[in-house]
């Protein structure tokens, strides 16, 4: 898909990834706009890890942001943005530096407002982490 939008042009490879991109290892993997769902890998630096040798929850939760959020501004006008309000997040084994997959989709859309879910998972397959979001769809222009 060639589009000339900010996501799209940093999926192209036109831009640079933004900093919290590069720093969790973002790559698009698999993205659907019509369905509304992403595939996104991250990898899970060793200097994410807490004392106990496991990645940071807080590092687990920005990289289900940076899959849910994407899942939805693939779907977007070029003229609109969509931050998120409201992110929840269940923590459910702990997750080991390596690559990890997080899965995304938008589960409503509105006029404003979506609602988006997704999860995060290990080289294994397991799940990691699961999340629910809100955005709120703005117009940037």
């Amino acid at each position: 898909m060639e589009r000339e939008e900010p996501f799209w042009d940093f999926v192209a490879g036109r831009t640079q990834a933004p900093p919290a991109a590069r720093t969790l290892g973002w790559h698009l993997e698999e993205v659907d706009p019509a369905a509304g769902t992403i595939r996104v890998a991250f990898e899970a630096a060793p200097e994410f890890r807490n004392p106990m040798g496991n990645i940071q929850g807080g590092f687990l939760a920005a990289m289900l942001d940076d899959t849910l959020g994407p899942a939805l501004v693939a779907t977007l006008e070029p003229t609109q943005f969509a931050p998120t309000l409201e992110l929840k997040v269940s923590f459910l084994r702990p997750a080991r530096p390596g690559r990890l997959v997080g899965t995304g989709r938008v589960v409503h859309r509105g006029g404003t407002i979506a609602f988006l879910e997704g999860d995060l998972r290990d080289p294994e397959g397991k799940v990691v982490a699961t999340a629910t979001a809100t955005a709120r769809i703005v117009r940037t222009a």
